[in-house]
């Protein structure tokens, strides 16, 4: 069984080697018959797919190759190569090199190891080697023009060592005799040395039998495909640049025609299938054919010659563009020839010279190339129109582009408007001039396009020698530009010198400014008549006396200074000074005074300024005048608004009262609390328009205390969100280590509450607002930006993402009455309240606003340094008992109802009332010796005292006095600017009955405290 499974295996492989090396030839039929299991290589199935695909094609090679195979490099050779072995044939097929050419091989050893081991491809030129190959033994040296490289399997090894060896012995023996054929050998070989440099060499073989194809890697990644991956004939095909696909294709069809049995030899561009790149490939190749004439096979190498070919192409387009622009002037004839012969070139679509406008932000086109059909650029162009490169073009970018769809820089409405002008990819080389941007050289494609970097060296060296030529043309022309207006004026220069005197010595006579000349001692050499006529003085005295002595002895010395930096500096200096007239009078004149080359003197040029000054006076005149005209114009704003307002309020609350009086006579008392209602609130509404107007003018009455600005807005952030409703999203940004700020906190409450509903109302379809606070620290110039002193503040800020303002409603916002909203929509002081009670606070408010973006308002507060304040826990009010320790107060109020409820809130409360309707009745009561426990009044008392400056006499004689101030309208001065002394409060009309009866009882309990407190001190 053992010796038949053996015939059996030798059967097989003869039967595969027989196969292998079908066709004719005597190396073939020497291959088939031998046992290559007996050889280095072993039997020919287990041969490497690389292998035996080279081993079989080798053999149509008219050139001498030898594949030393396997690790001891085996030979399997061609029928040329018989000749180079000479009497070794036919022993040396299938031996190992070492004993093969034993004589040579300590020199090829390190050779083919290092190709082997991964090295670069090996060439040698007439490469002389002495060898034993001749019968019996002897030797003679023969020279070879040889390559070795590495034949790699899928898998990356190294199969075998490729060796091409043509034999150049009769060359070199023959050299001088054979010239001619020397040059073409010399061709022939540089045409090999090339290709094995550039990479190793492309093999292809087509089976025509099987419809299969065979690629080396190499051949591979010449039609852009990686080594892995299987081809098919289609790749081929699909691969071929359209315009070479049926000249190549007809060449094929010829090397595999039994008729023809051409050889292929063609030179093609490829498009890669995998990187979209173009190629150039030479390929060669022959059919294989039956004895029946059938073709089998069509094999072959192949080349890239894209680098040749781009030097090819390159060459042409210098050479072309160099003729061309020759005899060429004009710079727009030049950039028209070299763009017509790129475009050509290249199989452009449109190629252009634009001239950069940079002020304008323009491109123009004078004329441009253009393929048939294609619409042309001529005029200006926007280049932002057309993407987003400029910038990148400034900066001396080359801006390329294979898609405009989908290139980020062109994609959208870009896209489409180079599309429409039949621009799919495009090149733009930007033109610089000692670097700045001064025109863009640009190449238009109307397909897609991988511009390979042949095409983009092409476009800039084209590019760039257009530059060349056309400063060229420029300078040329304005040379000659130059030369004509140079003939010209030499022709007219005595007329011209002449004409421009006279026009100098017209314009010195008929200035209405002063002219003079003038040297740095003092004295003036040359005036004109307009001194004369401005300020009265003979030319006789202004040339005799210094010209300080004219001046106003306060302007001589920095006008004296001025003179001299000019001087010093070289650069000409502009001031204003006062010169005297020859009638004792002063005018104002505003001076130029340039040197003179020469050091010592220099021009003057005064402008009298007696009529501008006139009319600056005039015009402030004016606009004082339209301030207060404006003044006037906002008061009537502001009062008749307060007439239409309270003559609502009024009106609800008068009719109220009349309908209580009627239902009450009636002794319908149903509806009395009804009415009452009605009218409390309208006299709360009242009190609540007159705190805005108060705080408008920054008179409100404050109470501030040390606040926490973080805990305030939490406190209010669940209010404000059901004001301004569920569409509405309310975040609070609080600042960690938030300043206190000594304000009034119901005040910056409601200012609070009033940013928000404005800021609700500028977002009708829902939105977010940010309220926000932040430490910030004023330097000199920021607070000098934001209007208020330097320093530090704390800022309570209010986003919304509304409508946004104007600049020109901005401006106006703070303004009383002002509102954009409709008619009975608003008020008009929400704003003013809030920039009055800043302001009141030592504080700013500062509007920032984009329209269709939102707005910020921020309320600048001063920092507090103090400590904050315990927050009190609010107590229900409770009904307070009456005295019975029979305690007196004061009540004084030039308002007889006002004080009539005061001494109604006392006896309610058990306290004894007395009444004054000035400050000098009320004086007169403090200073007897009626016992007074607390004194009630008002700030504003006729009798020629304020309430302040009674309180202050009455303290005299009673120093533990208490006073509880009650007013309307208090002046910050006169109550201390909110820091009243110790013993005094302060209440705002109108007020709550309760709150007013719970202050006067809690002054007149501190009052019992403090004599027994002073005791135990």
């Amino acid at each position: 069984m053992a010796s038949k499974s053996a015939s059996n295996f030798r059967n097989e492989a003869h039967a595969d080697a027989a196969a292998l090396f079908a066709g004719p030839g005597e190396v073939r039929s020497l291959a088939r018959d031998l046992d290559w299991s007996t050889t280095a290589l072993g039997p020919t199935t287990g041969w490497s797919p690389a292998l035996r695909t080279l081993a079989r094609s080798i053999f149509d090679s008219p050139f001498p190759i030898c594949l030393w195979s396997g690790p001891r490099y085996a030979l399997v050779y061609n029928d040329p190569y018989r000749r180079i072995l000479a009497a070794k044939h036919p022993a040396a097929l299938g031996q190992p090199g070492s004993s093969v050419w034993a004589e040579i091989w300590r020199e090829l050893r390190p050779q083919f190891d290092g190709v082997r081991a991964g090295g670069e491809p090996l060439y040698f030129e007439d490469a002389p080697f002495v060898m034993a190959r001749l019968e019996g033994g002897g030797t003679e040296t023969a020279w070879f023009n040889y390559s070795l490289s590495a034949l790699r399997d899928e898998d990356g090894s190294v199969a075998a060592v490729l060796n091409i060896t043509p034999e150049t012995t009769a060359r070199v023996v023959l050299e001088r005799r054979l010239t001619e054929e020397q040059t073409a050998l010399a061709i022939s070989e540089e045409r090999l040395r090339l290709a094995v440099d550039n990479a190793d060499v492309g093999l292809w073989d087509v089976d025509v039998i099987n419809d299969r194809l065979s690629w080396s890697a190499r051949t591979k990644s010449m039609f852009g495909i990686s080594a892995g991956t299987p081809v098919t004939m289609d790749d081929f095909y699909d691969g071929l640049h359209p315009d070479d696909r049926a000249a190549t294709t007809a060449a094929y069809l010829a090397a595999a025609d039994p008729e023809q049995r051409a050889l292929y030899d063609v030179e093609y561009r490829t498009i890669g299938k995998q990187d979209g790149d173009e190629r150039w490939v030479a390929a060669k190749g022959r059919g294989v054919f039956d004895e029946t004439g059938r073709c089998l096979r069509v094999t072959g190498t192949a080349l890239e010659i894209t680098a040749r070919k781009a030097a090819d192409i390159r060459r042409g387009v210098l050479v072309d563009l160099t003729q061309a622009v020759r005899d060429l002037k004009n710079p727009a004839d030049i950039a028209y020839a070299a763009a017509e012969i790129l475009g050509r070139t290249l199989g452009n679509s449109r190629v252009g010279y634009a001239a950069i406008d940079h002020e304008a932000g323009t491109l123009h086109v004078e004329r441009d190339w253009t393929a048939p059909g294609v619409e042309t650029l001529a005029g200006v162009l926007s280049p932002r129109e057309y993407g987003s490169f400029i910038d990148s073009l400034k900066r001396g970018e080359l801006i390329v582009i294979g898609d405009v769809r989908t290139d980020t820089r062109t994609a959208g409405p870009a896209a489409d408007a180079l599309e429409s002008k039949r621009t799919r990819a495009f090149v733009n080389a930007p033109v610089l001039e000692q670097g700045r941007l001064v025109a863009v050289f640009f190449v238009n494609h109307g397909e897609r396009r991988n511009w390979s970097e042949g095409d983009l060296s092409l476009i800039r060296e084209v590019a760039d020698r257009t530059r060349i030529a056309v400063e060229r043309a420029r300078g040329e022309q304005a040379l000659q530009e130059s030369e004509m207006r140079l003939r010209e004026l030499n022709e007219t220069l005595e007329a011209q010198v002449e004409a421009r005197s006279a026009e100098r010595d017209r314009l010195w006579n008929l200035s209405q400014d002063m002219l003079a000349r003038a040297d740095y001692t003092g004295m003036m050499s040359a005036v004109s008549p307009a001194w004369t006529r401005v300020l009265g003085w003979t030319e006789r005295e202004l040339l005799t006396r210094g010209y300080a002595t004219f001046m106003h002895p306060d302007d001589e010395p920095p006008t004296l200074e001025a003179i001299g930096r000019m001087a010093e500096t070289g650069q000409a200096a502009r001031f204003e000074n006062r010169i005297s007239t020859s009638d004792g009078a002063w005018k104002h004149i505003e001076w130029t005074v340039a040197p003179e080359p020469d050091g010592a003197n220099f021009i003057a040029v005064g402008r009298d300024l007696s009529h501008a000054k006139a009319r600056e006076a005039e015009l402030a005149t004016a606009q004082e005048a339209l301030r207060q005209s404006q003044k006037m114009e906002a008061v009537g704003q502001l009062t008749g608004g307060l007439a239409h307002d309270f003559n609502n309020l009024l009106a609800g609350i008068s009719g109220s009262l009349e309908l209580m009086q009627t239902r009450m006579s009636q002794g319908r008392l149903n509806d009395v609390d009804r009415y009452m209602a009605a009218a409390q609130g309208a006299s709360k509404r009242a009190a609540a328009l007159t705190h805005r107007l108060l705080a408008f003018s920054r008179r409100q009455t404050l109470a501030p205390r040390p606040t926490d600005a973080n805990r305030l807005v939490l406190g209010m952030q669940e209010l404000v969100q059901r004001t301004v409703g569920p569409h509405v999203t309310i975040e609070v940004v609080g600042a960690s280590g938030a300043w206190p700020a000594l304000v009034d906190p119901s005040q910056l409450e409601n200012a609070l509450l009033n940013l928000c509903i404005n800021a609700r109302d500028a977002m009708p379809d829902g939105g977010r607002i940010t309220i926000e606070t932040a430490n910030k620290w004023l330097d000199e110039r920021a607070a000098r930006q934001q209007d208020m002193p330097a320093g530090q503040y704390l800022t309570l800020s209010v986003t919304d993402t509304g409508t946004g303002m104007p600049p020109d409603v901005i401006e106006r916002v703070f303004e009383p009455f002002f509102t954009t909203k409709p008619l009975g929509e608003g008020t008009g002081l929400g704003l003013s309240m809030i920039y009055g009670f800043a302001q009141q606070s030592g504080g700013q408010v500062r509007i920032y606003s984009e329209v269709d973006k939102g707005t910020t308002v921020s309320i600048y507060l001063p920092r507090h340094y103090g400590a904050l304040d315990q927050e009190d826990g609010c107590a229900p009010p409770a009904t307070l008992p009456r005295s019975e320790q029979g305690e007196t107060v004061l009540v004084v109020d030039d308002e007889p109802t006002v004080r009539m409820l005061v001494t109604d809130i006392l006896e309610d409360l058990g306290y004894t009332a007395i009444e004054a309707g000035d400050s000098a009745a009320g004086l007169k009561v403090l200073q007897s010796d009626v016992r007074i426990d607390l004194l009630v009044t008002d700030v504003g008392l006729p009798g020629g005292m304020n309430g302040r400056q009674m309180a202050d006499a009455a303290r005299v004689s009673r120093p533990a006095l208490q006073v509880l101030f009650i007013t309307g309208y208090a002046e910050n001065a006169v109550l201390g600017n909110g820091h009243l002394a110790p013993g005094m409060a302060v209440m705002t009309k109108p007020f709550a009955i309760e709150t007013m009866a719970a202050r006067i009882r809690s002054m007149i309990e501190a009052s019992r405290v403090e004599p027994l407190r002073r005791r135990r001190v």
